[in-house]
């Protein structure tokens, strides 16, 4: 059974780790209720495994190619996700916030278990609980070398196959404004933790090779300067950036508000974060392309963000897109 500590455990036990120079794993929730906080050589890979940037409980062996998975998305209608896009703008356009990321459920069918998905899959973020979830991220939330913390967060997708697809969403009027606008927030959520900050790269372009497609997605980099005694207060500053910017919105507490109100169900662990202090740098992702076991369900929860120049069917068409597996071709692990 893997410990749920209250949060203001998780953060002295998070901080006595950084303190004594200890490795350790942590799992955050969206709402920061239920963390993890467990030392590496604690870590029991029949419960939990992970791996972050190449850093892995499990080594990975591989044998021929094996035919494509089955793997089946049970869409939800446009129908369904108009209401919730219709709330979201019209609380945008009454002010209460400037970018909000709105997320749905998709039920999935496929051949493939959670394990063998987190086998099966190639991500810089993989992290798989028993009987839970399993999460093949993208995205990295923070990660801190030596005293220079940076963050990348991603806004902006586009099928990669669509004719001059990168031109076209480095073009886009509304992509922009929502991809400077996270930027201007996590630039803040920084500054709230480190000495100085700035921004390092701003719109880049990272491939993702998917089972149905190639996306290319829209990145920033900022960067700051921590102060010298981070890895003593590892939990509280951590904590501070809670939940990560991208997959929230801007202002914060009534986003998150608006979110819960529009959205209806708990993301639980989705959008939450995870990462690994190995001691002396950290590393940590933001839990997106998420499918959670819902008793004998899998649903595959996805989102997007949304700003006032929103238009219905682009975005419910990237929250479809985003439902994937990011599948090994050249081999099928075995563990």
């Amino acid at each position: 059974m893997i410990p749920i500590l209250p949060p203001p455990e998780a953060i002295h036990q998070m901080n006595e780790y950084g303190r004594a120079r200890i490795p350790f794993l942590f799992i955050i929730d969206f709402l920061a209720q239920q963390p993890v906080v467990l030392r590496l050589d604690e870590v029991n890979a029949d419960e939990l495994r992970y791996e972050f940037n190449g850093l892995t409980n499990t080594q990975r062996k591989g044998e021929p190619a094996q035919p494509r998975a089955q793997f089946h998305k049970s869409t939800l209608s446009f129908e369904q996700y108009s209401p919730k896009f219709d709330f979201v703008l019209h609380q945008i356009k009454r002010g209460n916030s400037f970018l909000v990321n709105l997320s749905v459920c998709t039920e999935i069918t496929t051949d493939l278990d959670l394990m063998t998905i987190f086998n099966q899959t190639k991500a810089k973020y993989r992290l798989w609980w028993r009987d839970k979830f399993v999460c093949f991220s993208p995205e990295i939330f923070v990660q801190v070398r030596g005293n220079r913390v940076a963050s990348f967060p991603m806004k902006g997708t586009i099928d990669a196959d669509l004719p001059l697809a990168q031109e076209r969403i480095l073009a886009d009027v509304k992509e922009a404004a929502e991809h400077a606008t996270i930027v201007d927030l996590i630039r803040n959520d920084l500054s709230m933790v480190a000495e100085k900050v700035w921004v390092e790269r701003y719109r880049f372009i990272d491939k993702i090779e998917t089972n149905q497609k190639t996306l290319l997605q829209v990145s920033s980099e900022i960067a700051g300067t921590m102060p010298d005694n981070w890895r003593e207060t590892l939990g509280d500053w951590l904590f501070k950036l809670l939940p990560a910017g991208s997959i929230s919105g801007a202002p914060k507490p009534r986003t998150l508000e608006i979110i819960q109100e529009a959205e209806g169900y708990e993301r639980g662990y989705y959008t939450g974060v995870a990462g690994i202090f190995d001691g002396e740098n950290l590393d940590s992702g933001v839990l997106i392309r998420f499918i959670e076991k819902i008793n004998d369900r899998m649903v595959f929860k996805s989102g997007g963000g949304l700003t006032a120049r929103s238009e219905a069917q682009s975005e419910y068409r990237e929250v479809i897109d985003k439902v994937y597996l990011p599948l090994l071709h050249e081999f099928t692990p075995m563990y």
